[in-house]
């Protein structure tokens, strides 16, 4: 399976190449519209609940997995558009069962997001499916017949 995309944080002790600079704009964009989309975003927490992705081809679908550790699956939402756009938006909920204990410091970030993503090819959207698991949500979307032929080997001949 050819890994298309990985969103995530970026070294910064590593040199930048093209594809590098196109991934990095492509997550500051992601960042941007998302921003937008979620109520009750500030700066500082905007990344901490953006769910990490990876979207992966194959001949036949298109994988999209997306990281979301703490949330509940009835606290899910996942739309796609007949444009091709797939969001995935939920809220991550702050249970808090004993009251005696007050928190000293946390980094456990709760709240509403929102992540839309496009998907560059021709799918079956009436054939998606998805399932949720131990925090992994995976989303399998078939590609149309037209997608499927849309590339030819073409064979190299050499010069007599």
């Amino acid at each position: 399976m050819k890994n298309l995309a990985s969103c995530g944080t970026r070294n910064h002790n590593t040199e930048m190449t093209p594809l590098s600079r196109s991934n990095e704009f492509n997550r500051l964009m992601n960042y941007f519209w998302n921003y937008f989309d979620t109520p009750n975003t500030t700066a500082e927490n905007i990344g901490e609940l953006e769910p990490h992705l990876q979207i992966a081809e194959t001949k036949d679908a298109v994988t999209v997995t997306a990281e979301l550790p703490g949330v509940d699956e009835k606290d899910l939402d996942l739309q796609i558009s007949a444009d091709g756009y797939l969001s995935i938006s939920g809220e991550k909920k702050n249970i808090s069962e004993n009251s005696d204990k007050d928190a000293y410091f946390s980094e456990i970030s709760y709240g509403m997001f929102r992540r839309t993503m496009p998907l560059p090819w021709d799918l079956d959207y009436e054939n998606a499916a998805a399932h949720y698991n131990n925090g992994v949500l995976t989303v399998l979307i078939p590609k149309s017949p037209d997608e499927k032929q849309k590339f030819k080997k073409i064979n190299i001949q050499t010069k007599n």
